[in-house]
Parts: structure tokens; sequence; C-alpha cells
């Protein structure tokens, strides 16, 4: 009886255990305990400021590039877009930001020409240049100049791709070329998810 009594704890803990789902398993990498990667304010496409606080509720998708950009930012884009036309209604729950790394040309009015073409639910983000290099350093983004200058010049920049849960955390860091389908799948875990 004293044996029963003294293993009566770990049996409980035991089946604790045993009735918690298994932690989600993400095909991009978690991030979830980096200590960066925070809130920030920045100047949208259609006019007026926003908050990425101002979406939580939401899974935010964060993509860094240029408008002019000619290898890694439209077939990111066009892969971010196939992920949404393959949710169903839960689609309206995702919000995918492309932040400028060159605000000196990428306006809100050269942002409104490029980011809607790939899904119009898409929202180009600019700012003033110090604004641009914050959210740069809160998300350790690196984005230098190539050649010359003018919006023709080319600037090499982190592609990768980073998603925050429902809860405004950041949770995964998707690198450069992931395809559809692991996007979708890591998208659709963190849908899953409560607020």
């Amino acid at each position: 009886m004293q044996y029963a009594k003294a293993f009566l704890p770990l049996l409980i803990i035991a089946l604790a255990a045993a009735c918690t789902p298994p932690a989600p398993v993400f095909k991009a990498n978690d991030i979830s305990t980096v200590p960066w990667g925070g809130d920030f304010e920045l100047s949208a496409h259609s006019g007026g400021r926003m908050k990425s606080s101002d979406l939580q509720g939401k899974v935010v998708v964060i993509f860094f590039g240029f408008t002019h950009c000619p290898d890694i930012c439209s077939p990111t884009l066009m892969r971010l877009a196939g992920v949404i036309r393959q949710l169903d209604e839960s689609a309206k729950d995702l919000q995918v930001l492309f932040v400028t790394v060159d605000p000196e040309h990428d306006t809100p009015e050269q942002l409104a020409g490029f980011v809607p073409k790939f899904h119009p639910s898409f929202i180009g983000l600019t700012g003033s240049v110090q604004e641009i290099e914050a959210v740069k350093r809160e998300f350790k983004v690196a984005a230098d100049r190539r050649q010359g200058g003018g919006a023709q010049s080319t600037i090499d920049h982190t592609g990768g791709v980073f998603i925050k849960d429902r809860r405004g955390k950041l949770r995964l860091y998707v690198r450069q070329g992931t395809t559809v389908e692991d996007m979708l799948h890591d998208v659709r875990l963190l849908l899953a998810e409560r607020a």
C-alpha cells in the first residue's frame, strides 16, 4: 500500500503527459526562443501607418525585399500567393507583409504598383531610412547595395521569410526557396493554434 502511494504521483504525471498533444513539427526553422522580432510601425502602400501589432489574431508572414529585385523577391511572393490560394476560408487569418529594404526608392506608390500584383491582400511597407534600418536590426536582416545608385541597383538581402503566430510571437524562419507545400504545412499548423 505504501508503494502504491509513492507511485501514485508518478502515475498521474505520466497520464497527464500522455494526454498532452505533441508539439507541432515544423518544416521551417523554429525560432520561438529568440528575443528579437518584435513589433514595428511603418507606412502601408495603401496609405497610412500600420503597426504589426494591429494584426494580432492573424498569422503574419514578413518578407524583406525591394521592388527592383532581379531574382529573389518575385519568386518568393509568388510562392506566398500560392500558399494563400491553397487555404480555405482560413486565408483571411493570414497576412503577408512585404517590407522594403530600399526605402529611398520604394515609396508607397511604388509598392502599390508591385506588391498587390502577387495577391491583393498583400501589404507593402516602407518608411524613412532610419525606420527601415531599425526594423532590419530588429529582425537581424542584412541588406547591402551591391552596385551604383539609383532604383535599378542591386541589393543583396536576406531572402528568407519570418512568420509570427496569432499572438504576435515570432515563431519561424523559412529559408529562401522553400516550397509552397512546406510553407503551407507550417502556416496551417499556426492557423490551427488559437490566439
